[in-house]
């Protein structure tokens, strides 16, 4: 498969990422063999986190005897300290069987109190530096939802690639995140390239994705045969025509009044209610095994019951959502998933 160069990191990879949390739900021999038909494909790109179950340790064994300058390994710590982040260095280490990590992210910077933590004196970045100067990582990078913190992130000039929500419904990171980090000749990482299971057109995904050489989308992969159906859309190199943007306008207006681009300008909640995680409940339920997501998201979706309908997270919200009605009918889905799987 054709390589593309990430960014200033100057690493060869596959212009599309292997996603690792689908395989949180899988037994080991059904992940390494998912992990292994990715690798026979082309795919040289994995991408992880330490927060993902046993995902590490899976990808760890899938990759046993590779040749390890073949492989760009990437994972993340939501850690803030110095001394948990290496910590997690040290396990992901451990657990994907390697002396080094390509690119180690700092995981989901998309708060000023995550922001000012990290770049505090015993941070995750001096963190992040020490490793680097041990030779465990060789770059920096980080993840974020929220695009202004993805913005600040960038401008601090203290990383090799920053990885983003992007899909053709979530377009946010066009207006200022995308040019800023080609700019600055970041590697960029797609996450949610099916809008974290909530897309079910391969095709018209990765078409709206391919369009741009200078992006690597990572879906999360389950099952044998998605990772194949998403390299041949990349072979086949067809432009999106006409009819493939009115499909995608189409199912932008189907999903308006529902989709939740966790900008979290709807917060704080008077109520304390976690709005983004109970809006995206979904998402959690189609990429995460039953354990992880009920540990995430319980204690949160309980909290929709203190809702008072105050109707703040309405004006703030530039979407328009009725969140209020959205709380209620996610936390139904929930109620049923904990039901079914408990």
């Amino acid at each position: 498969m054709k390589r593309t160069i990430f960014g200033k990191t100057g690493l060869s990879v596959s212009p599309i990422a292997f996603g690792g949390i689908p395989i949180m739900r899988l037994s080991t021999p059904e992940a390494v063999k998912v992990v292994k038909e990715a690798l026979d494909l082309g795919i040289n790109f994995i991408d992880t986190a330490t927060g993902y179950a046993d995902s590490q340790v899976k990808i760890g064994e899938a990759i046993r005897g590779l040749p390890r300058k073949d492989l760009v390994l990437a994972t993340k710590s939501m850690a803030n300290d110095k001394k948990t982040i290496l910590e997690h260095i040290d396990n992901s280490l451990k657990q994907m069987k390697t002396d080094y990590i390509d690119i180690y992210q700092l995981h989901n910077v998309s708060s000023k109190e995550k922001f000012d933590a990290i770049f505090a004196k015993d941070g995750a970045f001096e963190g992040l530096m020490l490793a680097v100067k041990q030779g465990k990582i060789r770059f920096p990078g980080f993840s974020a939802h929220v695009m202004e913190f993805a913005v600040k992130m960038i401008k601090t000039d203290k990383f090799f690639s920053v990885q983003i929500p992007y899909n053709f419904i979530d377009k946010q990171a066009e207006e200022e995140v995308l040019p800023l980090a080609k700019k600055m000749n970041l590697g960029i990482i797609a996450m949610k390239p099916l809008g974290g299971g909530l897309l079910d057109d391969a095709n018209l995904c990765f078409k709206f994705l391919f369009k741009d050489d200078g992006i690597v989308p990572d879906p999360g992969i389950e099952k044998p045969g998605q990772m194949k159906e998403i390299v041949d859309i990349f072979n086949k190199a067809e432009k999106l025509t006409k009819a493939d943007l009115a499909e995608m306008e189409k199912i932008k207006k189907e999903t308006s009044k529902s989709w939740c681009h966790r900008c979290d300008y709807c917060q704080p909640c008077p109520q304390g209610i976690g709005i983004s995680t109970v809006l995206l409940v979904k998402s959690f339920i189609k990429r995460m095994n039953a354990e992880k997501a009920v540990a995430m998201v319980s204690e949160v979706v309980k909290k929709v019951e203190s809702c008072t309908e105050c109707g703040e997270c309405i004006k703030r919200c530039p979407y328009s959502l009725d969140i209020p009605n959205l709380l209620k009918e996610n936390r139904l889905v929930w109620k049923e998933y904990v039901k079914k799987n408990s």
